[in-house]
This record gives C-alpha cells, structure tokens and sequence, in this order.
C-alpha cells in the first residue's frame, strides 16, 4: 500500500514537472512573439499533422484559466498569469517532494523492521 501510495506520488511529481516545463515554454514563446511579432509558426492540427501559418501582431494571447473557460489577454498579462501559475506549481511540486520523501522513509523503516523480524525468527528456530 506505501509502496503505491510512493509510486503515485511519483507520477504526481513527474506530471507537476512537465506542467511546469510547458509553462516556461509559454512563457518563453510569448517572449518571443513580442520580439518578433510576425512569424511563422506550425500550428498541430492532430496526429502529428501541422499547418504552416502566420501569426498576427495583435499583441493578444488566448489563454485557458480553467474550466474550460478561455480568456483574451495582453502578452504581459498573460506572462504574470503565467508566472503565478508556475509559483503554485512549484510549491506543489516541493509538497509532493517532501511526502514523497516521508513515504520513502516509512517505506525504508518497514524494511528494517522486516529485516529484524526475519533476523530474530532465525536466530529463535537455530537458538
């Protein structure tokens, strides 16, 4: 039961790391839209297909706030929403960590303990 509570917070972690990943990386596009606000991009359309488009200068981002409900912001808005996001990422992130770690230590312990169980039922059977 530990060891899959330990696992899936493993997962968690993992997921939490790529989540933060692909927020940088908006973040960072963003950054890169400002400087050079007429460029091409690929656009995926699914199963590893893209369309070649151009994106407009409208100095305007579309970003998903949840709940299926998207919102039109600037691209400095959007970098703060961005920036926020990351910040609660990252304190899950060392939240999963750290239980992550107490899991390992009890999971440790239960071994030990197993070990010691084992180790005195053999010295009882030869003693």
């Amino acid at each position: 039961m530990l060891e899959t509570y330990y696992g899936d917070l493993s997962q968690r972690e993992a997921t939490l790391v790529n989540v933060l990943r692909e927020a940088i990386s908006a973040i960072e596009s963003i950054k890169a839209l400002r400087e050079k606000p007429d460029s091409d991009s690929l656009v995926p359309i699914g199963m590893g297909t893209y369309v070649q488009t151009k994106i407009s200068s409208s100095n305007k981002i579309i970003l998903n706030v949840g709940a299926g409900i998207a919102m039109e912001k600037t691209y400095d808005s959007s970098i703060n929403y961005l920036e926020a996001r990351i910040k609660e990422i990252e304190v899950a992130i060392q939240d999963t960590t750290a239980r992550k770690q107490d899991a390992m230590a009890r999971l440790e312990q239960g071994k030990e303990q197993m070990n010691q169980l084992m180790q005195q039922t053999s010295e009882d059977l030869s003693g």
